[in-house]
């Protein structure tokens, strides 16, 4: 049983690491490829959603507190944090805990893959 864990662990690191599909503009998308990316664009989709992970990309040390999110979205904390949810559950942004607070840092790897199907 514990080496079935270990392979679901590799197996679920290499898929959200390796190159989708092909620039939408070359070739048509699988159907697992394009529920894949419009996990993605969706959460993007959203204008709050959006300008939380401009503020997480755009930030001086590639990272961003949540605390610092509040104030410039107009949001209340929990909306705030239900955004970052969304984003977290795409793969486009990662958190690391520290005391109170969580740190939220943009996964270029999944943002390399949106990009690059757009061509």
């Amino acid at each position: 049983m514990f080496t079935f864990y270990v392979i679901l662990i590799v197996i679920n690191i290499a898929q959200t690491t390796e190159k989708c599909c092909s620039p939408v503009t070359e070739a048509f998308l699988k159907t697992r490829d394009a529920v894949h990316l419009s996990q993605g664009f969706a959460a993007l989709a959203d204008p709050v959603r959006l300008k939380i992970f401009s503020l997480i990309a755009a930030s001086a040390d590639a990272e961003t507190c949540a605390c610092s999110l509040v104030k410039p979205t107009g949001r209340s904390q929990p909306t705030v944090s239900h955004h970052l949810k969304v984003l977290r559950e795409a793969g486009l942004i990662t958190g690391t805990k520290r005391g109170t607070w969580i740190w939220y840092r943009v996964n270029r790897d999944r943002l390399q893959v949106l990009q690059d199907v757009l061509g």
